[in-house]
């Protein structure tokens, strides 16, 4: 009986063993099914984000949502986003508002472009000049006539109007903040 016994369980042994070996065949299977986890990727550094013309800067401003509005009225949103370089001293919203009244609409009135082109243009010199290279003296600008630019330690002037943020990069020139219009000389409005 021992041996018949022995047998048996031997029997059972043998077909446990086989089962279990069926199992593990088919283990690699599976684990084959599941996909390998993927390496990390890194993204890419980011680029340093280019500036747009001057145009698209002061466009991008809503300080200067009234000298985007003249820009366009004088038709010289293409001059400003050409490839220049220009260096713009622009006046802010702010300083519009301190034209004398009617002025500025005046200005935009379609029969006036040319004297709003003259005004606009003489914000305007040839160059890329940053406040490093800013220098005292009268500057020439691309309406013809002269501007006096004043460089002091508390600041610089540019006609009766003061530069409060210098260097604003543009990839086609500099902007410099102003805080007042500049009118260029006998100009009658």
């Amino acid at each position: 009986m021992n041996t018949q016994l022995s047998r048996s369980l031997l029997g059972k042994t043998v077909g446990v063993a086989i089962a279990a070996a069926g199992l593990l065949v088919n283990v690699p299977t599976f684990a084959q099914s599941t996909p390998a986890p993927t390496p990390a990727v890194k993204p890419a550094p980011a680029k340093p984000k280019t500036p747009g013309t001057i145009v698209d800067v002061a466009s991008a401003n809503p300080s200067f949502k009234t000298l985007v509005a003249a820009v366009k009225a004088a038709g010289l949103v293409e001059t400003l986003s050409g490839q220049g370089p220009f260096t713009v001293f622009a006046p802010t919203d702010a300083a519009f508002a301190k034209l004398p009244k009617g002025t500025l609409e005046k200005l935009l009135k379609p029969e006036n472009k040319a004297t709003l082109v003259k005004v606009l243009t003489y914000h305007v010199i040839s160059g890329a000049v940053d406040s490093k290279s800013i220098k005292s003296g009268e500057v020439k600008t691309v309406e013809g006539a002269s501007v006096k630019v004043t460089v002091r330690k508390a600041g610089v002037t540019v006609g009766n109007a003061k530069v409060i943020k210098a260097d604003v990069k543009a990839s086609n020139g500099y902007i410099h903040v102003i805080d007042t219009v500049l009118l260029p000389p006998g100009l009658k409005l």
